[in-house]
């Protein structure tokens, strides 16, 4: 990634610099100061003095990035990481493994917090609520996905870099992931692998060969009840003569008191308790009442509009917009009783610009659940200028979100209120739902 190593005359002689670590900032690190510069600083916690090593930056950068590797003074919230590839050169998929769970959700807060004031110009204190299941934030997660290094080994990336740290077990999988046994196997080299498990214990395994397609080696047996579908290039025929297989390429998902088809590795909440978790604060926060219109953007497979149709009932509508074609084929399969969703197949914005259909009339209340970017300012302003009553707005980004909640402002409509959930225990990543109504 080009990055660039900075040893100052300064730093002692075993290249460390000591730091005095202070705030929590977004992307799982604090900040420090060194020789009049600003350093983010990974494995470590506010207040703790840290020996770090500096990975990137160069004098007169606006910043450095250094990982500590020795605690000089630690904060009472550090624990021990319970896996071995947590830390500095190992796997980067996780950030607060070294803070007690409790610890990890006021450090996301904190960001959350921290954002709204930042980029929206807004004073929030919000509370980042644990979900249901384990208390130690490990086993969670249902979909996972992997990279296969040069040897075929499987394991993750480690951080702000392409190079594959192989593993023999990742602590945040489900179990059931873990069983599947896919790290004993060999992959074809620099190929990606997503491991799937569903609410129903259904096991499906995504490869990705990437430039493997068309060289000898082949996608390894899997265990029976284990289906495996191969995403090629342009369509590549030629993995079945290496005896690639494809079988059924969905799972079923269960939210809302409704059973959900996702494809492949089509988009899906991967803390089992996430999905319904946010159905529930979309219908509370939304309280959609039957005749009433809706627009739901990057409407997925349809959950949410699934959500909104059933209490808007057979008078009501809901507009669902989503891009991804295998999404809104699925959305149609798994929202085929409800007549009152409107599917449409398109980007948001480009949608949202049209001057007639479905999407251009006014609403009543607007979803949205982009991508970790954000909506951006055109869509925000495209929905403020539908008037709806009210908007909920689910992100995964709390500085994406900040920025668009100062778009929506500027356009007449207030924040009045804000949750938030720990989806994604041990790592920097939290999911917000934020309530916004016109002006008054």
């Amino acid at each position: 990634m080009g990055q660039a190593s900075y040893v100052p005359d300064e730093q002692p002689p075993d290249g460390l610099v000591e730091l005095e670590v202070g705030p929590v900032a977004h992307g799982g690190h604090c900040v420090a100061r060194w020789d009049g510069q600003v350093v983010f600083v990974r494995h470590t916690l506010p207040g703790e003095r840290v020996r770090a090593r500096v990975t990137e930056g160069a004098p007169g950068a606006r910043f450095l990035r250094a990982d500590a590797v020795e605690v000089v003074r630690a904060s009472p919230d550090r624990v021990v990481a319970p896996c071995r590839y947590a830390g500095p050169a190992g796997c980067g998929g996780c950030d607060w493994q070294h803070a007690s769970p409790a610890a990890a959700r006021g450090l996301k807060a904190a960001v959350v917090t921290e954002a709204m004031r930042r980029f929206a110009g807004l004073d929030v204190e919000v509370e980042v609520r644990a979900l249901d299941g384990p208390v130690d934030g490990l086993g969670w997660r249902t979909r996972v996905g992997f990279a296969s290094d040069p040897t075929g080994r499987l394991g993750l990336h480690a951080h702000r870099s392409q190079r594959v740290v192989a593993l023999d077990e990742c602590l945040l999988a489900d179990s059931r992931i873990t069983g599947m046994g896919l790290s004993s196997r060999r992959w074809p080299a620099g190929s990606s692998v997503e491991a799937v498990v569903s609410a129903d214990g259904e096991r499906l395994v995504v490869l990705s060969p990437g430039d493997a397609v068309g060289r000898s080696e082949p996608a390894p047996a899997l265990d029976p009840g284990t289906s495996l579908i191969v995403v090629a290039p342009g369509g590549d025929r030629r993995v079945r003569d290496q005896g690639w297989v494809r079988e059924r390429g969905w799972v079923r998902e269960r939210a809302g008191g409704r059973t959900w088809r996702v494809s492949g590795s089509g988009f899906w909440q991967v803390h089992p308790q996430a999905a319904g978790t946010l159905v529930d604060a979309i219908l509370e926060l939304t309280d959609p009442q039957a005749g009433q219109r809706a627009l739901d953007l990057y409407s997925g497979v349809g959950l949410f509009a699934g959500a909104l149709g059933e209490h808007l009932g057979p008078e009501g509508q809901v507009v669902a917009v989503e891009s991804d074609q295998q999404a809104v084929a699925d959305a149609r399969r798994n929202l085929h009783d409800l007549p009152q969703v409107v599917l449409v197949t398109g980007r948001v914005e480009g949608v949202l610009a049209r001057p007639t259909g479905p999407a251009a009339e006014p609403v009543d209340i607007v979803v949205l659940d982009p991508p970790r970017a954000g909506a951006g300012r055109r869509v925000a302003e495209a929905v403020a200028d539908r008037a709806p009553r009210v908007v909920a707005y689910v992100a995964c980004d709390p500085v994406a979100l900040a920025r668009d909640v100062a778009t929506l402002g500027r356009r007449g409509y207030h924040l009045a209120g804000l949750r938030a959930w720990d989806a994604f225990p041990q790592t920097h990543h939290v999911e917000c739902v934020a309530l916004l109504r016109p002006d008054q």
